[in-house]
């Protein structure tokens, strides 16, 4: 059916989330005090339909689908899905997905949005290899920080019941504080070594639009992207050299991954090279 584009694909995975977020209110209401397998299962279907929609658009074109804002956003949502998708085979941190679920929908329900997908002018931004590659290990590296949030609110939320004395911090089958601060750290390092391997990259990037004859006169979302690099360091580095963690700690995964959300999209429309 030639009528069934990607976007329909999309569309069908993020009614899916949409599904799973609704049902992600009972497990808060529940308190989390039983295992249930049915939230993984929801996010799974909705990770096949995503998939569906980003391997029909890549075919498509013939590469990474990552040269709008659009798909840059449905990339980031199925990065985000598939670090669930492997961390959740533990049963331990399975319930990320409860706290997941609502963040998947809204901005899949954003992505959605006519004026993101606009049509390529020409031949698409990352139109290589290499180009592909930069904006795949990119943007996966911005799935492990989301992820990394959603552990933070999670320890928030363990952190706030058991200040406070509640039950439903005893009847929880969420993780451990400790655990989830050890996913959280560890999240951060893989994002890290994605983010350095992206932007490892910039530089034959930079080249191959020089030798096309585009002139590179600085990229905005360049110098953004070492700030981002920079600010994801620190926490790292205060954690492992001065020993920060617990509430503060996760208040700046969570901060952090919030400032990269409001922020990411006006770089991208500012940056020439990513945004043509």
């Amino acid at each position: 059916m030639a009528w069934f584009t990607d976007r329909h694909w999309f569309l069908l995975a993020v009614l899916v989330y949409g599904v799973s977020a609704i049902y992600s209110v009972f497990l808060w209401r529940k308190g989390f005090r039983r295992d249930d397998h049915v939230n993984y299962f929801l996010l799974l279907a909705g990770f096949g339909l995503h998939t569906i929609a980003m391997l029909q658009r890549g075919f498509s074109f013939g590469h990474c689908p990552v040269n709008n804002l659009y798909e840059a956003i449905t990339f980031i949502v199925w990065a985000i899905v598939t670090a669930y998708l492997v961390a959740g085979l533990f049963p331990q941190l399975r319930f990320l997905g409860a706290f997941a679920a609502p963040g998947l929908f809204a901005i899949g329900v954003f992505a959605l949005m006519p004026p993101l997908d606009k049509p390529y002018a020409g031949r698409p931004d990352f139109h290589t290899d290499w180009g592909s590659l930069h904006g795949a290990l990119v943007l996966l590296s911005c799935g492990a920080f989301g992820l990394a949030s959603v552990a933070g609110v999670m320890f928030l939320s363990q952190e706030h019941d058991l200040k406070f004395h509640k039950l439903r911090a005893v009847l929880s089958l969420m993780p451990p504080i400790q655990r989830l601060e050890r996913v959280m750290t560890g999240l951060l390092c893989g994002g890290l070594v994605l983010l350095t391997a992206g932007l490892a990259l910039a530089p034959l990037l930079v080249r191959e639009a020089e030798e096309q004859g585009r002139k590179f006169k600085g990229d905005p979302i360049l110098g953004y992207s070492l700030f981002v690099w920079a600010v994801y360091t620190a926490q790292l580095v205060s954690r492992w050299k001065f020993g920060q963690g617990g509430r503060r700690f996760a208040w700046g995964v969570v901060g952090s991954f919030a400032f990269l959300l409001l922020t990411f999209w006006g770089f991208i429309l500012l940056s020439p090279l990513h945004n043509r």
